[in-house]
């Protein structure tokens, strides 16, 4: 007895110490994303998704594409960079804050226009030039916000932007704008498509003619201070396959 008691002592005292270093190679890695707020509820899924597969701990930071950059620029600890214009992401890359080569465009989206549900009013963009002049009007705000600076493209495109100005309201984000119009705080609101779905307090007046503005693109890259590449090489790889397509798609995305 005392002879295999000795054995399994000496079996546990060999095993142990591989047993913890496999416990230790199997630990989550960590990865931080920051992503357009327009991204935040196709992102939960996407990150779902993606961690039900994947031994990852994702952690999320949303704002406006603008906001998200000037926190990069200032040191902020992210990995991964998900814009909803380029414009960010070209001046993130001229400072070399991201690796360049790993840039890529994933999904798409379009502008539409939203009101109460019982609103009918408008037909097109145009006829935003028709409304009262107490009538507001929430867009994001054009210097730091994709959807606003989309949105003051168009307007300028059909010479219509002075004209309502001053019925402007201007927002932080797009959920922001979404958040005045579901309120009730303003009449109208300029948002994605994918912001339009996810509240049944407003409903999509219209499209806005995509010919209007610049493609509206999503552009996501690697920080060139990262240290998890490879996790985030990982994540931006499956953005571009089906299954995450897919899941945009749903989301109101273009894919």
């Amino acid at each position: 007895m005392q002879i295999k008691l000795l054995r399994l002592l000496a079996f546990l005292i060999i095993i142990v110490p591989f047993a913890g270093c496999s416990a230790s190679s199997e630990e989550k890695k960590s990865l931080t994303i920051s992503a357009a707020s327009s991204l935040t509820d196709v992102m939960k899924e996407l990150i779902d998704t993606y961690e039900s597969t994947h031994n990852v701990s994702i952690q999320l930071n949303f704002a406006s594409s603008g906001k998200l950059a000037r926190q990069i620029e200032q040191g902020a600890p992210v990995d991964l960079y998900l814009s909803a214009n380029q414009k960010w992401m070209d001046q993130l890359e001229a400072d070399k804050q991201i690796e360049a080569a790993t840039r890529r465009n994933f999904t798409s989206n379009l502008l539409v226009i939203i009101g109460s549900k019982s609103n009918n009013e408008l037909t097109s963009l145009q006829t935003l030039a028709n409304l009262p002049p107490e009538a507001q009007i929430a867009v994001g705000e054009p210097e730091s916000v994709p959807a606003g600076s989309y949105t003051k493209q168009a307007l300028q495109k059909i010479h219509l932007w002075e004209v309502i100005e001053e019925q402007l309201v201007f927002a932080s984000d797009v959920r922001q704008v979404l958040t005045y119009v579901a309120s009730g705080n303003v009449s109208y609101g300029i948002v994605y498509r994918s912001d339009a779905k996810i509240s049944d307090q407003v409903r999509v007046l219209t499209e806005i003619d995509p010919e209007l503005h610049k493609p509206i693109v999503y552009p996501g890259a690697i920080l060139s201070d990262s240290t998890h590449k490879q996790e985030a090489t990982d994540f931006l790889n499956f953005l571009s396959m089906k299954e995450a397509k897919e899941i945009m798609k749903k989301h109101g995305f273009q894919s």
